[in-house]
């Protein structure tokens, strides 16, 4: 609920609550933010040629590498999507594929030496990013911030 002053009649101050934006909208605006921030960053030390598409599907990527199949499920795209923006992160030297030692017949997309240095950077702003966000939240308010979006987690993200 957000507090609203609203002025009436004979210079009376009345305060109503209003919803807010609902939980899901400000994790999202939270998000796009960092989003932004890292992308703008990895651009100026030379990764421009990584878009938003190609960073949410890289992201998903699991250490020893994921299926083209596991990375579409868990980005919430086709498969025929998720293969195009992967061909691109390959071409692009983020990515490579090796077969899968569990099955012949599959491949893994595995993160290339580019994709680490890009990891690299992008860590680095986002430590920049939540230290500015804990100096207006304050520290203790980011900790249960952070508190609460990990418990959070255990019941939205069936992948983690």
């Amino acid at each position: 609920m957000v507090s609203r002053s609203v002025e009436v009649k004979g210079g009376v101050v009345k305060k109503t609550e209003e919803p807010g934006l609902n939980l899901g909208l400000l994790c999202y605006i939270a998000s796009r933010a960092m989003e932004t921030r890292v992308l703008s960053a990895l651009a100026a030390a030379g990764f421009d040629d990584l878009t938003a598409a190609q960073a949410r599907v890289f992201a998903r990527l699991a250490p020893e590498g994921s299926r083209i199949t596991d990375l579409a499920q868990q980005s919430g795209i086709t498969k025929q999507t998720a293969g195009f923006l992967v061909d691109q992160l390959e071409r692009a030297g983020y990515v490579r594929r090796t077969p899968d030692p569990s099955d012949g017949r599959a491949r893994l997309v595995r993160i290339a030496p580019r994709g680490r240095e890009a990891i690299r950077t992008a860590r680095q702003v986002e430590a920049r990013v939540e230290a500015e966000w804990s100096d207006h939240l304050g520290v203790r308010s980011t900790q249960q911030l952070r508190h609460a979006l990990t418990r959070l987690r255990e019941i939205t993200d069936p992948y983690q």
